[in-house]
């Protein structure tokens, strides 16, 4: 029978409850147990789809077109493995499939129900994935005391009455604030949130106590001690330099140990060799190189998440640490091209709409005229192509239609299937595809193969009435898509030392061991 840990959240919200359920992960994977991830969202929306980086972060995109909430990136990243769309469960999703299963009269005339139909819905989509693992990690998104979470934790409570106290451990994440004016760290909050979550019929067996310091042995004892959870389980989870850390410092915590030992897994020792030499690798880097994201989001680091991730993994795979300058594509439209001045490389990432894309074309002509290292991503894939047709071929005025519908020259255009699309949700090219890369070309010395499957999250295509246009005048379209061949997937110019974009986002396969081809050859580059 497989093993249950749930994460819970208390106090408030951003305290890395993701990266704390990510470590989790790893450290039972690295004691030899089949491990996986499992995401609760208690927000309505049935995914992340059409939800504003903004809010939510990035919306991460899985091999089978699930768009989901980002902390199952740092589950992909962390276990170095792929889920599935199933591994995110929402309100939306469980509420949908319960109102279908109602309308087809599954229920045989019964009142519908949050206790047992909603909490029922729940359980059966966790143990659907826990089929084939021996350790789930369930992450219940949110703060103790949401309105929206409690059926997720009723969910989780009646689990552990269903499986067995021996197959379901409860891990609860805290916040120890330290006042300036008192000088000690106080453990009150998280006292108040443990019974909140007691109140609910669940008893947390660890608590990971955030902090910025160590936790303190007073402050420690005093958790235990009003918590009823042993000392050895109250977990000090304090700042960290990089979140890859975070793993290491568990494990140097017990709570790896703690958490076999109380599930009947036996004293397993974990294998944590390869994940501490990366750690070690990139903290001890010292020579640095500076890349200028270029985007519409960049107030929000999270909005592109996948992308800081990936420059970190090829700054170990360089020995090279990437210094990222975070630039608002607006800001180059009112301020000019003085803010990249300097920079060892470009990245103009995916978005979506008008604002900032001529801020991003700027950019784009920076790099090409400059010849400095660059990498455009979907829409900015798009973008290069659109700066091309007006900047090199003379075609004032052309666009993507999706920006500009009436463009004398419509470079980028919807193909004829994703015409007349009313509904946003899940209606794009999502998920991995196959790319066909052409031989003697960039991309295929970046990429080493002729085939490779990448993760896409797009609508508008490069109009194939320009393509020959495009490459007499020296653009060459390296990569097009493997399975109807009127799609290009890589672009690249030749003349250039690294200048080179993509339809689809090759950030979110790259990981820690094995960064993202076209990632590590930019840093390569920029070095």
């Amino acid at each position: 029978m497989g093993k249950f840990i749930f994460v819970t959240g208390g106090v408030l919200s951003g305290l890395g409850k993701g990266i704390t359920s990510a470590s989790i992960g790893l450290l039972m994977k690295s004691r030899g147990l089949k491990t996986t991830n499992i995401k609760i969202d208690p927000y309505l929306n049935y995914d992340a789809g059409t939800m504003n980086p903004y809010q939510h972060g990035e919306v991460f995109v899985l091999d089978d077109g699930g768009e989901v909430d980002l902390d199952l990136g740092n589950y992909e990243r962390f276990l170095d493995t792929s889920l599935s769309f199933d591994h995110n469960i929402t309100t939306g999703k469980v509420y949908s499939a319960v109102i279908e299963k109602e309308r087809r009269g599954d229920y045989l005339g019964a009142t519908v129900q949050v206790i047992p139909h909603i909490t029922n819905e729940i359980k059966e989509r966790i143990r659907r994935i826990a089929k084939e693992y021996d350790v789930v990690i369930v992450e219940v998104g949110g703060t103790v005391g949401d309105i929206e979470s409690m059926p997720f934790l009723e969910a989780a409570r009646q689990m552990q009455l269903e499986e067995g106290r021996e197959n379901v451990a409860f891990v609860h994440v805290t916040y120890v604030p330290k006042l300036r004016v008192v000088g000690e760290q106080k453990t009150k909050p998280t006292q108040h949130s443990v019974k909140e979550l007691r109140s609910l019929g669940i008893l947390p067996d660890a608590i990971v106590a955030r902090s910025e310091d160590p936790l303190e042995g007073v402050a420690r004892k005093k958790i235990s001690l009003f918590t009823n959870v042993p000392e050895e389980a109250v977990i000090s989870a304090y700042d960290v330099e990089d979140t890859y850390e975070v793993p290491l410092l568990l494990e140097k915590e017990g709570l790896g140990r703690y958490l076999a030992r109380r599930l009947g897994l036996g004293e397993r020792e974990p294998d944590l060799d390869a994940w501490r030499e990366i750690v070690e690798k990139y903290k001890s880097l010292k020579e640095t190189v500076e890349i200028a994201v270029v985007g519409k989001y960049v107030k929000l680091a999270d909005s592109y998440l996948s992308i800081k991730e990936a420059l970190k993994h090829s700054s170990v795979a360089n020995g090279v640490k990437v210094k990222i300058r975070w630039v608002e594509a607006e800001d180059i439209e009112k301020y000019g091209i003085k803010l990249i001045e300097g920079v060892d490389g470009i990245i103009v990432p995916g978005g979506f709409g008008a604002r900032g894309t001529e801020g991003k074309m700027m950019a784009i002509k920076y790099a090409r005229e400059n010849d400095i290292p660059f990498l455009g991503i979907c829409f900015g894939f798009q973008l290069t192509v659109v700066e091309f047709a007006r900047n090199v071929l003379g075609m004032k005025g052309a666009h993507s239609t999706e920006i500009d519908p009436q463009t004398p020259h419509p470079v980028v255009d919807l193909l004829p299937e994703q015409r007349g699309i009313n509904h946003l949700g899940g209606t794009m090219r999502l998920g991995a595809y196959p790319v066909k890369i052409k031989p003697n070309t960039l991309a295929r010395r970046v990429y080493s193969k002729e085939l490779v499957y990448e993760r896409h999250r797009h609508r508008w295509e490069v109009n194939p009435k320009f393509i020959e246009k495009f490459e007499d005048a020296g653009l060459i379209f390296s990569g097009i898509s493997g399975d109807d061949k009127r799609r290009m997937e890589i672009l690249e110019l030749p003349e250039n030392r690294y200048f080179i974009a993509t339809q689809f986002h090759p950030e979110f396969k790259s990981r820690p061991m094995n960064p993202a081809p076209v990632f590590r050859e930019l840093v390569k580059a920029a070095k």
